[in-house]
């Protein structure tokens, strides 16, 4: 899957474990993005054709709807949610293993914002 991660997800260690997973990762910092408003970042990915993958679910659920309302497109938002509970909240082995869940069962992701902490 071709990745962009926003600011706020983008460790040291996730970008390695998704790139180990075989995925084509791209962080703000490469992009020369980095610090960058969310919209920048939405934008950058859907111009790469990259699913963006992000823990701000507030703000990217905005910028879903406004995408979908204004009937345009987007390859997909994965959110991750932290809410301070380790039993719900996913590591980044857990979001490696909760994309290969998703890529698994076939679900569409194109103009989608789906909550990876479903797929743990």
């Amino acid at each position: 899957m071709k990745l962009y991660l926003d600011d706020n997800i983008a460790s040291a260690l996730l970008p390695k474990l998704l790139r180990k997973a075989g995925h084509d990762v791209q962080i703000p910092s490469e992009a020369g993005l980095a610090g960058s408003p969310d919209p920048a970042h939405l934008t950058r990915a859907i111009r790469d054709g990259r699913v963006c993958l992000t823990k701000d679910h507030d703000d990217y659920a905005l910028l879903h709807t406004l995408q979908m309302q204004a009937q345009g497109k987007h390859p997909g938002i994965l959110v991750v949610r932290e809410d301070n509970d380790p039993a719900r909240d996913l590591t980044p082995k857990g979001i490696v293993t909760a994309i290969r869940k998703l890529e698994a069962a076939g679900v569409p992701i194109a103009n989608e914002y789906i909550v990876l902490n479903h797929w743990r």
